[in-house]
């Protein structure tokens, strides 16, 4: 590592955000992992997914060993500017659709689902039967 590390913006790292150009915020810290893309046990679209933001807990959550946090310290160019990482936003759950407890098109439509193809057999028996006393 270097004495004085350079220290990126989060808009420059979030630009290296490809296969053969491809930079991770991982602790503060921002890695250069292009030479190791190929080599990454989770293949490439695990490090490209992790990229142009804060991959602090991508990184966490897997479970890395040892050996795969030592051999980060070949791929560090420098710090994050912590003042240019945008916050965490917080959840936001999806809009859903107001409740309605009449459900009155939902209703309708299985209403009919049931009726339509009784009339129609009805229609049939009734058919069947006229044709049936008219041949008598």
């Amino acid at each position: 590592m270097a004495s004085d590390p350079k220290v990126h913006s989060f808009e420059d790292v979030a630009t290296h955000n490809k296969t053969k150009d491809c930079w991770l915020i991982i602790g503060g810290k921002v890695y250069d992992v292009t030479a190791f893309m190929e080599d990454h046990p989770g293949g490439d679209e695990v490090l490209l997914s992790a990229t142009g933001k804060d991959a602090t807990d991508d990184f966490e959550d897997v479970g890395h060993s040892d050996s795969a946090r030592d051999m980060m310290a070949k791929y560090y160019i420098g710090e994050i500017d912590s003042t240019t990482v945008p916050l965490k936003r917080a959840y936001a759950p999806p809009k859903q659709a107001n409740y309605n407890p009449n459900k009155t098109p939902e209703f309708v439509i299985k209403i009919l689902q049931f009726l339509v193809p009784l009339i129609i057999l009805a229609l049939a028996f009734v058919v069947r039967r006229y044709t049936k006393e008219k041949s008598e």
